[in-house]
């Protein structure tokens, strides 16, 4: 059975989101896996141009809206369904862009939806976690019909360069809502890596006392160029905002370097950062769950060990 996979490409406009990337990693493991990308956008031709040269994707289609200008999931849901009849599978990444509009596009196919895909065990079985990561469940799509799916970023590498899809414009007369429209955008402005495709990361929880005492992390993150993340426990006390939380209510991260400091390391902070491939953590007190997880662990009064380390950089 050849599997034919329409993806909905993350992007901000002008760049690709690298869970793009990953995605198409997760879709190549299906069988005779025949990829195309979607990019909904008002102006597609620059982001168009990045899927295309993602190795595994075999075509890429254009969806140009003025009402693509911003990821509105109830406008380019009835979109994406429009143009989503050959194939027999659409996925989108399980981030917040990807978890709002693929329950939507499900729904309007009539479909069943499969959650945080981590692996492929055939065209309609697959794995994904459960219980805050501590048991995989496998899960079998029912009927004939299509797979939609959102594919867990962290368990997958991005796709690698090199290809060179041919670019298509599509052209879909639906009717758009008139119910949903963009108002604004509020959101923290920074320079640092996005939190969900970063290398590093460093992360701090409520041991850092207080939103002056974390900004104690910032100066850290820019000598390694990581990106800086929060533990619950420090969104809460509003030490960070809540765009950088990781964690099972937060954000699913897997980056090759994940600093915790300050981190006492419950359970579902533990969910987001599991895939990371390599974890230090600094906290003074050594019984801390963190420790557990860690690959490298300093025990100390972190407002000594993080000036220190910097200093040393």
């Amino acid at each position: 059975m050849t599997a034919k996979i329409l993806i909905i490409a993350e992007h901000d406009g002008s760049k690709l989101n690298p869970s793009t990337a990953r995605c198409v990693t997760c879709a190549c493991a299906l069988p005779e896996a025949q990829i195309t990308v979607v990019v909904c956008a008002a102006e597609a031709a620059a982001v168009a141009a990045q899927v295309a040269q993602l190795a595994g994707v075999g075509r890429v289609l254009t969806l140009e809206h003025p009402a693509n200008a911003h990821a509105l999931a109830a406008v380019q849901a009835p979109q994406v369904v429009a143009i989503a009849a050959p194939f027999t599978h659409v996925l989108g990444p399980s981030t917040t862009f990807g978890k709002d509009l693929m329950a939507r596009v499900a729904a309007l196919l009539d479909a069943p939806q499969v959650s945080d895909i981590m692996a492929i065990e055939s065209p309609t079985r697959f794995r994904r976690p459960v219980y805050a990561g501590n048991a995989i469940l496998t899960v079998e799509a029912s009927g004939e019909g299509k797979v939609v799916g959102t594919v867990r970023t962290a368990s997958f590498e991005a796709a690698a360069g090199g290809g060179s899809a041919p670019i298509e414009k599509a052209a879909v007369e639906v009717a758009l809502p008139t119910h949903t429209r963009f108002v604004s955008v509020s959101a923290a402005r920074s320079d640092r890596p996005d939190l969900q495709s970063a290398a590093r990361v460093i992360s701090g929880g409520r041991a850092l006392g207080s939103a002056e005492g974390f900004k104690l992390l910032y100066s850290l993150a820019d000598k390694l160029g990581a990106a800086v993340g929060a533990s619950r426990a420090a969104v809460d006390a509003g030490y960070a905002p809540n765009e950088m939380q990781v964690g099972q209510t937060g954000k699913i991260i897997a980056p090759e370097l994940y600093v915790a400091i300050g981190i006492s390391g419950a359970i579902q902070h533990l969910t987001g950062i599991k895939d990371a491939r390599t974890i230090v953590a600094i906290n003074k007190d050594s019984e801390a769950p963190i420790f557990e997880v860690a690959d490298i662990g300093l025990v100390g009064d972190l407002f000594q060990i993080v000036p220190e380390i910097e200093r040393l950089l």
